[in-house]
């Protein structure tokens, strides 16, 4: 069985005392003040509450809403997702749900919860509701799959969630606020505690590991020390659950206003080892000249300026952004030669890299369409070097050249313009400069070529019927070379025109060997 933390686990700061007959935890005007809010903007909880209750049930609200209502985190839009727990059984949950809305699942009913949507006529709100019986559940050792046992109270049910500042809950409909494991003191502290002892919790769920960091970068929440001791002690047993829950644990971290903290907890604990080894391999050892950059720290500050320059895109955040800038340097470590004269070189760090990020992703189940946008970025991350070069050298790109960059983009670009501005840390004020300039012409003439030229839709002159119209072929070969011919002429000198275009496909043709 779980223990909770003793006491004396942590100092606290002294709270002031419920008054006499008030049996709920002490809290400040401020606080109620944010519960009763939390209520009044979510009005289908006392209706809930009273359904509930009139068949002989306890109901509770839980979780996040509670938690984000004390910290003033509802949101101007209020909150659409809701979670209680309850001590009706699945069955009994899901035949007062139907009482309550049309719109019922029951896909965890196995684990003990029952969904619904309700929707608000006043205010055309769409609420998302989950009840879950009061439970205990755990892991066992090797199993990806909870084993689930009812429990009969609400304490019990509180200690088997992950952290005490989750571990609040409002009775409904009498809204008395129960905190038995001291998540409202610990919330003012910024203390992540688990209700039970670490090794205890994150045995039940080893995800909850992953959800600390994902705490430290969210909620801006420092882990109490034996928390980060379970934390490294246990680190390898995230290897059963599932790639799919590490997947969304991750993804959640880096769409947080402030991803660093969370990071360096995963890397510091030994969990993106084992979840996301290519991370802590940044961390390459360093000679006493240190004749290269730290190549973690880069990535984080590169990380940094992605989210700054997050802005420039249409929705924000932005997971295929924040992956790429964590992860474009990932081929440096198996790309590191120390040259001759005391330089250290990564060449192909950019081929490597996406080749390792297109392995790792797929493996941790993102979608095809995220897995590829992220490898054609880091792909692509270094190809803006040759154009500052260019300049430097008082040359520069052709229009070709540039035609081709946005053309190997295709509808990344815009977030290979942030990549690769973001991905300038030096410390050397005048150096930044000069990129950042040459970026800036680099996106001046992408601009007049792409009003010119229409360069977000670079074909070639002719399309494929009108290819095969002027061989005398079918579909086939021929005609996928003739297309590369034409959108290759196109790129190099920019609109042909059909006239042009047929005389020099016809040139073209006439040297093809038959």
């Amino acid at each position: 069985m779980p223990t909770t933390r003793p006491a004396s686990a942590q100092p606290l700061p002294q709270q002031p005392a419920p008054s006499a007959g008030d049996p709920r935890p002490a809290l400040d005007e401020a606080q109620r003040e944010a519960l009763s809010e939390l209520v009044r903007l979510t009005p289908v909880v006392d209706r809930l509450g009273d359904l509930f209750v009139g068949a002989g049930h306890e109901l509770y609200l839980v979780g996040g809403s509670v938690r984000d209502a004390l910290l003033g985190r509802l949101g101007s839009g209020g909150v659409t997702d809701l979670d209680f727990t309850t001590s009706a059984r699945p069955d009994d949950v899901e035949a007062l749900l139907r009482r309550f809305s049309p719109a019922v699942w029951t896909i965890g009913k196995e684990f003990g919860t029952v969904g619904c949507q309700v929707v608000e006529r006043e205010t055309g709100t769409t609420w998302v509701v989950e009840v879950t019986t009061f439970r205990a559940d755990a892991y066992e050792p090797g199993s990806r799959k909870p084993a689930v046992a009812f429990g009969d109270t609400v304490e019990g049910d509180l200690l088997r969630r992950d952290f005490t500042v989750n571990a609040m809950a409002l009775e409904l409909p009498s809204r008395r606020f129960v905190d038995p494991y001291g998540g409202l003191r610990h919330l003012a502290r910024k203390i992540l505690m688990t209700p039970a002892e670490p090794e205890v919790s994150f045995s039940d769920d080893p995800l909850r590991m992953m959800r600390a960091a994902r705490f430290a970068a969210q909620l801006g929440m420092v882990p109490a020390p034996d928390v980060v001791l379970a934390m490294e002690a246990m680190a390898d047993r995230i290897a059963i659950v599932s790639a799919e829950r590490v997947r969304d644990e991750l993804s959640k971290l880096l769409l947080a206003d402030a991803p660093r903290p969370g990071l360096d907890l995963l890397v510091g604990t030994g969990l993106a080892a084992q979840v996301l080894p290519e991370l802590p391999a940044l961390q390459l050892e360093r000679d006493e000249h240190h004749r290269h950059k730290d190549v973690y720290e880069h990535s984080l500050t590169v990380l940094d300026q992605a989210i700054e320059l997050e802005a420039r895109l249409p929705v924000r955040p932005d997971l295929v952004n924040r992956l790429a800038a964590l992860l474009h340097d990932i081929g440096k470590p198996r790309t590191r030669q120390f040259e001759p004269g005391g330089k250290v070189s990564f060449h192909h760090h950019d081929v490597v890299g996406a080749k390792l990020v297109r392995k790792r992703l797929t493996a941790l189940r993102y979608p095809t369409d995220v897995v590829k946008a992220v490898s054609e970025l880091i792909a692509l991350h270094l190809r803006f070097h040759g154009y500052g070069a260019g300049q430097a050298e008082g040359g520069g790109w052709t229009d070709a050249a540039v035609r081709r960059y946005v053309r190997d983009a295709g509808d990344q670009l815009e977030r290979l313009h942030i990549l690769t501005r973001a991905d300038c840390t030096t410390r050397n004020r005048a150096r930044a400069q000069r990129l950042s300039a040459a970026y800036d012409d680099l996106e001046e003439r992408i601009a007049v070529l792409a009003e010119e030229e229409e360069l977000s839709a670079l074909r070639p002159d002719l399309d494929g019927n009108q290819i095969m119209e002027l061989l005398g072929v079918g579909p086939g070969r021929v005609v996928g070379q003739a297309y590369a011919f034409l959108l290759e002429r196109r790129i190099e000198e920019g609109p042909l025109g059909p006239d042009r275009a047929r005389e020099e496909l016809l040139a073209w043709w006439a040297q093809q060997p038959r």
